[in-house]
């Protein structure tokens, strides 16, 4: 089964940008549609980002629609979410998640393997 490892959080200014990287084990990674979720202090955990097993199908949060982008790498087993023009309001633990072929929407439960999370914090 994958595992899945976050990286690349930290504390940036807003205005500026970091990319968080999610390391996925396993051979069976490009089986796996993938999301990126975000949770802040005191609040439910939220969908920001998807992306389909080879990368043709994309969707995000209205939140930060034209600010973040996902990615990945099957070769790498590594899905990505670059984010610009972060603001305090973006600051969460973010966590990826993946998704098994034949389950659908972004909720949480269509996602069953998840990562523990990297801290972003963006301060004004």
């Amino acid at each position: 089964q994958v595992q899945l490892v976050e990286s690349g959080g930290g504390l940036v200014q807003a205005g500026g940008s970091l990319r968080l990287s999610c390391a996925a084990s396993g051979r069976t990674f490009s089986s796996y549609s993938m999301g990126w979720f975000r949770q802040a202090p005191g609040k439910e955990r939220e969908f920001v980002a998807y992306i389909s097993q080879y990368g043709s199908s994309k969707s995000y949060a209205d939140s930060v629609k034209g600010r973040f982008t996902i990615s990945r790498d099957n070769a790498k087993n590594t899905v990505y979410l670059q984010m610009n023009s972060l603001k305090p309001e973006d600051t969460a633990v973010y966590f990826c998640a993946a998704r098994p072929s034949g389950f659908y929407g972004n909720a949480e439960v269509a996602y069953n393997i998840w990562g523990q999370g990297t801290q972003v914090t963006v301060s004004s």
